[in-house]
């Protein structure tokens, strides 16, 4: 029986929709809560901590840039690489659940 590693499909699957909230709100920057509440539509449970994680990694490949506010919440906004991304115009390494192209 092949195991399935729960945690892994949703820290990609989140990765995604990050993304794509981005995408959508470009030109402008997105606020955390925002992307939490946008996760919320997929993983109700989602918290704000996992949305900072998965922007830190997001960050650390190149795809968003942050603006971490001191007062506390964080800004998030695509690169180049990351819309590209989003727009299936690359390849999409591994790390990040992007669907197949169907069209």
């Amino acid at each position: 029986m092949m195991d399935i590693d729960t945690a892994k499909v949703r820290r990609e699957g989140l990765r995604w929709l990050i993304l794509l909230a981005l995408d959508k709100s470009r030109p402008f920057d997105l606020n955390e809560s925002v992307v939490l509440h946008t996760a919320h539509a997929v993983y109700p449970d989602a918290t704000l901590l996992e949305i900072r994680r998965e922007l830190d990694y997001l960050a650390d490949r190149k795809l968003v840039e942050l603006r971490k506010d001191p007062a506390g919440p964080w800004w998030g906004n695509l690169t180049r690489d990351g819309t590209d991304i989003a727009e299936y115009t690359v390849d999409c390494a591994p790390g990040i659940a992007r669907p197949a192209k169907y069209w």
